[in-house]
Order: structure tokens, then C-alpha cells, then sequence
């Protein structure tokens, strides 16, 4: 019998996220601090629509781009929030999730050979997606002493002949990673020079703690260049709802509503119902979030301190990146052992590139009390490796 497993898919790995959140749910008294979702419940406005929706029998297929009052809420919201400026119409795709417009977007934009800048260390999804699309991933490594920002000599080093897209993650799932408008500014002119386009992966753009999230495509001349990817999981606490949405140039929404429209159809009906009033009506549901995620943030920054463990301050998203290098073990080591001695769940650095190396990435998505057992869990451990 021949083998019926593509070669390609094959070779990439799984998500190394994934695998400690399985042992997890194998033992009891264990607990989690990885996992990249809000603890929050949806609004209860935003429920009651979805359930309306229902009610109301709105279970019919909306058309592919999705729902044309959603289409022109997430136009609205963009422009009032990051001065970005769409039309519904035309530049606008509803997904099934940020994933899904990342993976639209590379598959309609490359051919194969054509390059992929991805700075890492980064979500997991964006390599695998170039690959399967046919790309060639290039690794920027991202470096601790920088703050894990792109730096324009960074972006110079790395870019060729072959080079076409260029993955911007901020701010950043692991590190927590931010880059303000002037560190944007500095980048606009080489992408333009050199006819890159840009997929911007903004989902965490509302959870930002320091000054005003600013996307690149708000510059002059990034507008025809730059896919903008958001969605509604992190700041609306709506992950299972699976709802995203790209923006960007008319002619590439266009192939992507393609690859969409063939691959998925249409996204869930009632989620974009609901999504409507999230971007109508949740702008203090979302502060509040974000306002509880910053307590949390400047927790575990002081905790880590008191550790002596070593931990950039980050500004966007709901992560810390903590340097765990002292202690002389992998971050896959450290990680399992925690797991096994304490029943506690992070993830290894290594999960979002080898540059990661070193690092954990702790999730401060969970309530202060879990947050607080986590980290006596932590000291505990860390006392007992610095008195073996």
C-alpha cells in the first residue's frame, strides 16, 4: 500500500504548545498557566445576541466575505480605534478565526520559493502556514537585549531577492512584545523599498499597556501592502466563538475570500451576529479586561523579581517570557520537570522558534488566585534547584 500521507505535512511538527496541556488533563491537582485564553466569560450582551440570533432562526449561510453589517461594524471600529481605513465591501474578510486569515493570506499571496520573513520567537501557526503554502520560511531571531522588537538592521539582514512578505506579530504571543509608532516608523521605508508586503497579526492590538497599539498599516504608502489580521477571541473573551476578519487591498481579500470560499464557505452565523454588538457595545467591557490583565502583568513581573528570576516588562498581549538560562537546563527540561514535581503546565520557549531557547512563556489569562498557586509552585521549584 502506498503511503497516504503527504510528505510536506508529514515533516512539520506539532504544535509544541499542545503537548503539555495533554498530560495535563491526565493528572489530577494539576493546573495550567499556558494557555492563551482569556478566563473571562463573553459579554453577556454579546451571549444574549448570539442566542437571539438563534431564536430568531438566523442559522442560514451568510455570504462568503460574512455578514455586510458585520463587514462595515469592523470597518467603523478600525477606523475610530487604529485610523484604518476599508471598505466593507471591497477589503473586507470575516474568517473562521485570526488562523484562518493567516493561512488565506500566505496561500493567496506566495508562490513557491517566494520568501516569508517571520520574526521569531512568535505564534506557532505562522511557520507551518508558509510552508503549506509553499513558501520558504526565513527566521528573524529576535534578541532578549532588544525587548524582542524587530529592529530595522535586523529586517535588512535578512531580506534577498526572493523575499516577498514579511510577518509582523505585535504585539507578541510569547514574549508580550510591543512596537510603538516611532519603532514602526523606522521599518515603513525599507519594506517600501524593497516591494514587501506585510501580514500584520494585530489580534492583541486592544490588550496593549503602555501609550496606543499603532498598525503599520496606518502609515502612508502601507495601506496597498499590508494585510491586517484581527479577530475577536483575546479582547472580546470570545475564542470559541472562532471569528476573525483580514483587511487589505481589494485584489488580495479577493483571492483570499477565494481560498475561503472554497475551503470554508462562510464563517459561523450566529458568532457574527454576536460580533456585531461586541464591536458596537463592549468598548468598557474590554477596558475592564484590560485593567484586570495589567494587575495581573505587574504581578508576576514583581513576583519574578522577588525570585530573582530574570523578566523583560512586557506591554502587550497576556504573557510573560521569563528567562529561566541560570539554571542550566533546556526549557523543555525545566518545563517537563516542573510539570512532573510541582503539577504545574507552562510552555518551553522552544515552542515559538529556537530562539525561544532559555525562556517560558506563563500566561496571565487566568484568575489572580490561580495565578498565585502557580507561582508558590514556581518558587518552590526554583528554591529546590538553587539549593541542590
Amino acid at each position: 500500500m502506498r503511503n497516504p500521507i503527504s510528505k510536506k505535512v508529514a515533516a512539520i511538527e506539532p504544535s509544541g504548545i499542545r503537548k503539555f496541556f495533554d498530560i495535563v488533563s491526565e493528572m489530577s491537582d494539576a493546573i495550567s498557566l499556558g494557555v492563551g485564553e482569556p478566563d473571562f466569560d463573553t459579554p453577556w450582551n454579546v451571549r444574549e445576541e448570539g442566542i437571539y440570533s438563534l431564536e430568531k432562526g438566523r442559522t442560514f449561510y451568510t455570504s462568503n466575505s460574512g455578514l455586510k453589517e458585520l463587514r462595515v461594524e469592523i470597518c467603523n471600529y478600525l477606523d475610530r480605534k487604529y485610523d484604518l481605513h476599508y471598505d466593507p465591501l471591497e477589503e473586507t474578510l470575516v474568517t473562521v478565526g485570526g488562523s484562518e486569515a493567516i493561512d488565506a493570506a500566505l496561500r493567496a499571496m506566495v508562490d513557491p520559493g517566494d520568501e516569508v520573513l517571520i520574526p521569531q520567537p512568535s505564534y506557532v501557526s505562522y511557520l507551518p502556514c508558509a510552508v503549506l503554502a509553499d513558501a520558504v520560511p526565513v527566521i528573524i531571531n529576535l534578541k532578549a537585549e532588544n525587548n524582542f522588537k524587530l529592529t530595522k538592521e535586523e529586517l535588512i539582514e535578512s531580506i534577498t531577492e526572493k523575499t516577498k512578505i514579511l510577518i509582523l506579530p505585535f504585539p507578541n504571543n510569547p514574549t508580550g512584545a510591543t512596537m510603538d509608532k516611532e519603532e514602526l516608523a523606522e521599518l515603513v521605508p525599507i519594506i517600501i523599498e524593497h516591494d514587501l508586503f506585510v501580514i500584520s497579526d494585530e489580534i492583541y492590538s486592544e490588550l496593549t499597556y503602555k501609550g496606543k497599539h499603532t498598525s503599520i498599516g496606518s502609515f502612508p504608502g502601507m495601506k496597498e501592502r499590508t494585510i491586517v489580521i484581527n479577530g475577536f477571541s483575546k479582547a472580546f473573551a470570545m475564542t470559541g466563538w472562532r471569528l476573525g476578519y483580514a483587511v487589505g487591498p481589494a485584489e488580495i481579500i479577493n483571492q483570499m475570500t477565494k481560498i475561503h470560499q472554497f475551503a470554508i464557505m462562510c464563517a459561523p452565523t450566529n458568532s457574527q451576529f454576536a460580533a456585531i454588538e461586541a464591536l458596537k457595545n463592549c468598548d468598557e467591557d474590554v477596558n475592564k479586561m484590560v485593567e484586570a490583565y495589567n494587575q495581573r502583568r505587574r504581578y508576576l513581573l514583581n513576583a519574578f523579581k522577588e525570585m530573582g528570576i530574570e523578566c523583560f516588562e512586557p506591554h502587550g498581549a497576556f504573557y510573560v517570557f521569563p528567562s529561566i538560562k541560570k539554571f542550566g537546563m533546556t526549557s523543555e527540561v525545566f518545563a517537563t520537570k516542573l510539570l512532573q514535581d510541582e503539577k504545574l503546565a507552562v510552555v518551553p520557549g522552544t515552542a515559538f522558534g529556537d530562539c525561544g531557547e532559555g525562556f517560558l512563556r506563563i500566561s496571565y489569562a487566568y484568575s489572580l488566585e490561580n495565578l498565585k498557586t502557580g507561582l508558590e509552585r514556581i518558587r518552590r521549584f526554583v528554591e529546590r534547584l538553587e539549593n541542590h
